[in-house]
């Protein structure tokens, strides 16, 4: 069911989302580590009215939708996964870009997961406060990335046809 036509399609997506989980971990243990020194808040300003790094424990699934039961959460992660997977995984083999972006996405919510599954919530840090409303990790940009990388390739696929 999972498996690719191409072997080196998974090894490719595989890559990916060992590189965005490692990332992803690193910067959440990075921003973890300050904020315990700084007694559990942290907000530094790294670009004066655009980017800060504010520290934030975010219980609730994206945008603060879906409430803050962590199992149901991991669950749909996991389902939307499958999803994405039967949508894709024929174009996988096709397409780089459509590698990328399932590899982020996998990688985004891989490390999203074991934030829920270790820390019973996610950690946040990426705060646009004068422009976005919510706060988020490199996980979730991860995800945002890979699903717009998805969308723009299957416009390219269909003017191809």
């Amino acid at each position: 069911m999972f498996r690719l036509r191409n072997f080196s399609s998974s090894i490719a997506i595989a890559v990916v989302a060992a590189i965005v989980v490692a990332l992803d971990q690193y910067t959440k243990a990075a921003i973890q580590h300050l904020a315990a020194r700084d007694g559990g808040y942290y907000v530094h300003l790294v670009v004066p009215r655009l980017l800060r790094w504010t520290y934030e424990q975010n219980t609730h699934g994206a945008f603060g939708l879906f409430g803050s039961n962590g199992t149901m959460l991991i669950a749909m992660a996991l389902i939307v996964l499958v999803i994405f997977w039967l949508g894709f995984r024929d174009a996988a083999d096709r397409s780089r870009i459509v590698r990328l972006a399932f590899g982020m996405i996998v990688g985004g919510a891989i490390g999203n997961i074991i934030d829920r599954v270790h820390l019973h919530y996610v950690v946040d840090f990426i705060d646009f406060y004068r422009i976005w409303p919510n706060i988020f990790n490199v996980a979730d940009a991860c995800i945002t990335t890979g699903v717009i990388l998805l969308v723009l390739s299957s416009f390219v696929t269909r003017r191809r046809r």
